[in-house]
């Protein structure tokens, strides 16, 4: 599995940004309050602000973990990053893909940048809650979103680091809050923080909380004590890999997006119909992996219930609203070009997985699509029905 671990020391030194990096320039890390000392006789300020301090900060503010890492570039992950695109294994994700040698280069984050401190927000890990009426149609209709989109919990994260940033700035230090940005890829700076291990999933698994977490940075100017990095955790388990329903975990820490749902879901134009069926109930994301794995069956976060209003959309619902309505409720998702066809298209295969194949509102609602002038939505929709018929005719629930 990744490591992403390695460094190198290049780019602009850090006691002034107009400096070019000089071999000469050394951190004086035996000192109790480190600072950058430069062959002119530049100083670089150390921090007057702890990465104790910093700790307690953020879990105060609701973080689970907090770790901390220089600058250097993130050097496994870059090589990664054109390994894998190389290969086509993004298919046409180009989050952090787009630029591989920008999203692994934290020094381009903030002039003068010495140090990110890096924090894990913790979200529901546990069952989706279930509609309250089971007879309802609704409830045989609802399409699934995974637990770190049930609610903006990047809103928490973000307002977490936040209180981290003002500390760095109260003490006279500059800094930038960075999470779920194409700017830097948020796992490879948590493991190198010592947040957690990559499991063979390629999530980030936080001792005591598993990978029920979201993951981002303060880039500072500040000096900063360094982390320690977590030992591995998975030993020989491979769960995640044989539960995934489509075989996308490739190799211990490779996930190929051609065939992850959570990405398929998100990609632009048409899901490959070989994938439809087990796309099943879900609309936004996919939880398999981290519901198998036994680092994230044990924290807390596992025993939290998610929230149904959140956790479940009602899918005909969905389909009977206009653009401005989904991305009234919905924007805040990654939504390909801001389209809510992508939406719709989700909604019409999750229907003819999970509803009734006997409800007329759903064949109704369908059979319009299917007669659509949209090329997309009317071949998933004619799928979706023979989906339903076949479900019918041979008594599968699915």
């Amino acid at each position: 599995m990744p490591s992403w671990s390695m460094s190198a020391n290049t780019g602009p030194c850090a006691c002034s940004p107009s400096q070019v990096w000089s071999p000469n320039c050394d951190i004086a890390a035996a000192s109790a309050e480190p600072a950058v000392v430069c062959d002119d006789g530049g100083v670089f300020p150390s921090a007057t602000v702890s990465v104790e301090h910093l700790r307690e900060v953020g879990l105060g503010a609701g973080l689970v973990a907090l770790g901390v890492t220089g600058v250097e570039p993130l050097i496994e992950a870059r090589s990664a990053l054109h390994e894998r695109r190389a290969l086509g294994l993004n298919g046409t994700m180009q989050f952090t893909y787009r630029n591989p040698d920008r999203s692994t280069e934290p020094r381009a984050l903030l002039e003068g940048a010495a140090s990110l401190v890096v924090g894990a927000w913790p979200y529901p890990g546990g069952d989706h809650q279930q509609a309250e009426n089971p007879d309802d149609h609704t409830a045989a209709a609802n399409g699934r979103v995974a637990r770190y989109a049930t609610r903006d919990h990047y809103a928490d994260l973000r307002e977490a680091l936040a209180r981290v940033a003002a500390e760095l700035e109260g003490a006279g230090h500059r800094a930038r809050i960075v999470a779920d940005d194409n700017a830097l890829v948020d796992r490879a700076a948590a493991h190198r923080a010592g947040i957690g291990w990559f499991g063979k999933n390629s999530n980030i698994l936080v001792p005591g909380h598993g990978s029920w977490v979201l993951l981002g940075s303060v880039v500072t100017d500040a000096v900063l004590t360094e982390s320690s990095p977590v030992a591995d955790g998975c030993g020989t388990c491979r769960r995640c890999i044989d539960a995934c329903p489509t075989g996308a975990i490739v190799a211990p820490g490779v996930v190929d997006a051609r065939r992850c749902l959570a990405w398929l879901v998100q990609a632009e134009g048409s899901i490959p119909e070989e994938f439809r069926v087990a796309l099943g109930d879900r609309i936004y994301g996919c939880d398999d992996c981290q519901e198998v794995c036994p680092p994230s069956r044990r924290p807390p976060e596992a025993a939290v219930v998610a929230d149904a209003t959140g956790s479940q959309v009602d899918l005909l619902g969905l389909l009977a609203s206009d653009d401005e309505q989904l991305l009234a409720r919905h924007g805040r998702w990654y939504i390909a070009r801001r389209d809510p066809r992508h939406l719709r298209r989700n909604a019409i295969v999750a229907l003819g997985n999970v509803a009734e194949p006997s409800d007329s509102s759903v064949r109704s609602s369908l059979g319009e699509y299917a007669l659509s002038d949209d090329l997309m939505l009317s071949e998933h929709a004619r799928w979706a029905l023979d989906r339903l018929d076949l479900r019918s005719d041979s008594g599968l629930d699915r």
